[in-house]
């Protein structure tokens, strides 16, 4: 039974961050994208069912983007270097499955946490949001920032243990393990289920 406290639906947000084809791909061969993609769509569907707030974080860049990214940022020299993830590029759009409907938030990113180049905190604060259910790809990158940056903001947190994948299996459990719990409550899409019900 989840120790986590039941969710008021009005108050809460799921992130559906960086589920993008060019960033799916980057997932190991053995880890089964379309169960995953198919949890995240089950969690959105429930969410949406109780009343609660999508919001969608995807990466892309502009041209202007690349070029303000100075040689010396480890992670991204590289992106501006090779000219990847354009915003336009179907690849940097949301997966099809989980797709935004009206009324969802919206917001692009040019660096790995969720708000640190983007407006979502004050979107979320605008519509009355206080706890986040957080999900996406990669548990290393962009979960990481995320959890780290909201957990500063005094969001309430939950992690979607099977929302959540990274392409590093050991530092995906080490953070769902050791380190996420200090900031977040850790639960599946089933308890996201039970917990939206008990609200």
């Amino acid at each position: 039974m989840s120790t986590a406290p039941a969710l008021d639906p009005a108050h809460t947000a799921l992130l559906v961050m960086d589920y993008q084809p060019a960033i799916l791909a980057s997932l190991p061969e053995g880890g089964d994208c379309e169960a995953l993609l198919g949890r995240v769509e089950g969690a959105i569907a429930d969410v949406r069912a109780n009343g609660g707030t999508i919001a969608y974080v995807r990466v892309g860049f502009t041209e202007a983007d690349w070029d303000a990214i100075p040689a010396t940022n480890k992670s991204f020299a590289p992106v501006a270097q090779h000219r990847v993830m354009h915003q336009e590029d179907p690849a940097a759009a949301i997966h099809d499955r989980l797709a935004p409907q009206d009324g969802d938030i919206m917001v692009r990113k040019i660096r790995y946490g969720g708000m640190s180049t983007t407006d979502l905190d004050q979107q979320l604060r605008e519509r009355g949001i206080t706890t986040l259910v957080v999900s996406g790809i990669s548990t290393s990158g962009v979960v990481l920032s995320t959890v780290i940056d909201a957990a500063d903001r005094d969001y309430q947190l939950y992690v979607l243990s099977d929302g959540v994948a990274d392409p590093d299996t050991e530092v995906h459990n080490v953070l769902l393990h050791q380190v996420f719990p200090s900031r977040a409550h850790i639960i599946d899409t089933a308890e996201l289920r039970t917990l939206l019900r008990a609200g």
